[in-house]
């Protein structure tokens, strides 16, 4: 019998990384709910629960070292590890100065580096890691912190998948578009009409749109895919008459 996998998802208390956790334990996982704001991580540790799956949280903040040393170290396996947790801030390119790149990098781009060094010490053949970019990289005006960060995401993803292949370990990315989640909400520039006029799709992805691909490249069924990055944007990235 094939024992339970042990996901690791960060950032799991609120929009995609709560979404990829239930998404997770729904398809059978034994799910880790690693957040910093712990009744975040206990509230949606009891909804799996509630609904029949299999949770546990884990407290932390993904730049503290000391922290990660601790919650990892006590797991003696992990199968799966979605680096979901990260940081967004809206500022025009003249306002932004070199703390600004350096906080999106520790948050968006070291952390998903220091989480995952320590997490393949214990992922077994067969693991899975999914990274978090974003759409983006391909241009937004007001984000070039952002952007620069999500695209060393997506640079850290092949670079990763070429260090873990020989491990039998991989190492996949989802690059979301507008998604409606808190993150959403707290941007000083939404407007969500303005949003939908770029959608292909003619609506603002759901955090579950995002959890399902997740759960796609972490399954087995993408068992001979790694090093890859899917767009799951509803069209926005085609661009033609919906964008620019």
């Amino acid at each position: 019998m094939t024992p339970q996998r042990i996901a690791v998802v960060t950032g799991a208390g609120s929009g995609i990384g709560r979404a990829t956790a239930l998404r997770l334990a729904s398809d059978g996982d034994h799910v880790i709910v690693a957040e910093r704001d712990p009744e975040s991580a206990s509230r949606v540790a009891g909804e799996i629960e509630s609904a029949g799956g299999s949770a546990e949280t884990a407290v932390l903040d993904v730049t503290d070292a000391a922290a990660l040393d601790t919650a990892i170290s006590r797991l003696t396996r992990i199968d799966v590890l979605v680096n979901n947790a990260g940081i967004l801030s809206v500022k025009p390119f003249e306002d932004l100065r070199p703390d600004d790149y350096r906080r999106m990098f520790e948050v968006n781009v070291i952390a998903v580096a220091e989480v995952s060094r320590r997490v393949v010490a214990r992922m077994p053949r067969g693991g899975a890691i999914v990274n978090l970019s974003s759409r983006a990289i391909f241009g937004a005006v007001n984000y070039a912190h952002y952007i620069a960060a999500k695209s060393a995401v997506a640079g850290l993803n092949r670079a990763m998948a070429l260090e873990f292949a020989d491990r039998g370990i991989r190492v996949n990315a989802v690059a979301p578009g507008a998604i409606k989640t808190p993150m959403l909400a707290l941007r000083t520039d939404t407007d969500e009409s303005a949003f939908l006029r770029h959608q292909p799709l003619g609506r603002l992805g759901m955090p579950e749109d995002i959890a399902a691909a997740i759960a796609f490249l972490a399954s087995p069924q993408a068992s001979f895919v790694t090093g890859q990055m899917l767009l799951v944007d509803g069209g926005r990235s085609l661009g033609g008459p919906y964008g620019f």
